[in-house]
């Protein structure tokens, strides 16, 4: 079955760095598109990046874009994201995802909280 593993999380500094990764199992991984989202208390999931199956296309929010870097490792099944230049609102739980037909896919999440 798909599972998705999310690590890296934890506690950083504003304008501290993290690196979060994502590791599946059951699926073909290289024939899918990978998405990060995130979840802050009291508010609804939001997207955060993108990368298509082989990485060749990448898609940012407004409010991550160079800051964040999603890249995708085929052989080893994982999908990262790079934050650098973190702040507070940055705060959330962080999720990977993946679209295979009609389902998406989750991982249980990992917490990133930026915080002095």
């Amino acid at each position: 079955q798909v599972q998705l593993v999310e690590s890296g999380g934890g506690l950083v500094q504003p304008g501290g760095s993290l690196r979060l990764s994502c590791a599946t199992s059951g699926f073909t991984f290289s024939s899918n598109a990978m998405n990060w989202y995130r979840q802050a208390p009291g508010k609804e999931r939001e997207f955060v990046a993108f990368i298509s199956n082989f990485g060749s296309v990448t898609n940012y929010s407004d409010s991550v874009k160079g800051r964040f870097t999603i890249s995708r490792d085929n052989a080893k099944n994982t999908v990262y994201l790079q934050m650098h230049s973190l702040k507070p609102e940055d705060t959330a739980m962080y999720y990977c995802s993946v679209k295979r037909g009609p389902r998406t896919y989750w991982g249980q999440g990992t917490q990133v909280t930026v915080s002095s």
